[in-house]
Formats: C-alpha cells, sequence, structure tokens
C-alpha cells in the first residue's frame, strides 16, 4: 500500500511539474480599468487614443504591411473599404521611398459624448537619417462603440476654418 501511495505521488508531482502555467500580468495603470456596456471611459478612451495614434501617424516603408493591416483590424467594419482606400494612397506613395513619419505627442482632449478624440504634437518626416521636417499637427480620431468594443470610424488631420492647420 505504501508503494502505491509513494507511485501516485510521483505521478501527481510530474503531472504538476509539467503543466503549462499562465501568469496575469498587469500592465501599469494610473487606475483600474473597468469596460462597461453603457460607454466608454475616460481613460479606457485616452489609452486606446495613445496607442491608436502611435500606430497611424509612425510608419516606414519598413513596415508599410503590416501599419495597413494593424489599423484595418481596429477599424469598424462599416468604414473600413473607405479608409483602405485611403491608407493604399498612403502606402503606393511611400513604398520604395527612404521617407518614414514618425508623431510625438504633446497634448490630448477627449469627448466621451462623441466618442472623439484629438491629439495635437509634432508630425516629424525623416529622409533617409536626416529629420527633414518638423510641424506642429491636431489629429482627429472618431470612434464607435458597440456592446464592449470600440472602434475607430476615421482619423484626419484638423484644419482650421481658413484651410490652414491649427
Amino acid at each position: 500500500m505504501a508503494a502505491l501511495l509513494a507511485a501516485l505521488s510521483l505521478v501527481l508531482l510530474f503531472c504538476l511539474g509539467t503543466r503549462d502555467r499562465e501568469i496575469v500580468l498587469q500592465p501599469v495603470l494610473r487606475s483600474p480599468l473597468v469596460i462597461s456596456s453603457s460607454g466608454v471611459s475616460r481613460d479606457y478612451l485616452e489609452m486606446i487614443t495613445r496607442d491608436v495614434v502611435l500606430l497611424t501617424l509612425n510608419r516606414s516603408p519598413q513596415n508599410l504591411e503590416y501599419w495597413l493591416d494593424a489599423v484595418l483590424d481596429i477599424t469598424a467594419p462599416r468604414v473600413q473599404g473607405a479608409i483602405k482606400a485611403d491608407l493604399l494612397k498612403i502606402v503606393e506613395e511611400q513604398r520604395g521611398s527612404s521617407v518614414s513619419q514618425f508623431f510625438t505627442i504633446q497634448s490630448m482632449s477627449l469627448d466621451t459624448g462623441k466618442l472623439r478624440s484629438e491629439v495635437t504634437g509634432d508630425l516629424n518626416t525623416v529622409v533617409g537619417s536626416k529629420l527633414v521636417s518638423r510641424q506642429r499637427r491636431t489629429f482627429r480620431y472618431d470612434w464607435e462603440y458597440s456592446g464592449l468594443s470600440l472602434k475607430l470610424v476615421g482619423f484626419g488631420i484638423v484644419e482650421t476654418s481658413d484651410g490652414k492647420d491649427p
């Protein structure tokens, strides 16, 4: 009987030692994040906007396919065709060039009621390894929220009434 218990213990130890383990990693957040079907919280909209701004405005010829697919993945199905057409123009223009761009966020305004974000910062253009342009720009992002899913429905540069950037 003792031998049977010892064998059973060894089998259990072996099973526990080879079992997959999972660890839940907590991202660094200012406060707990709750997603609710009743609407989008300001913190959630801010975090999503920050990540989407970096995704949409940072690109180089080397990551164009990833960039296109990633932007379409977060876009609402009803507007994917129109947004894809606009993005493909950018891809064709930038493919084969040595032009890259990156955006540094300076400020952000959020409207959870209208599901709109506006982000102001410096849009930097690099040719080869040389910075050729740094312009202060504001970009607007419009969203739709359905169930527990926040999807992009539009984005672009904000222009003032006189046709110039703010």
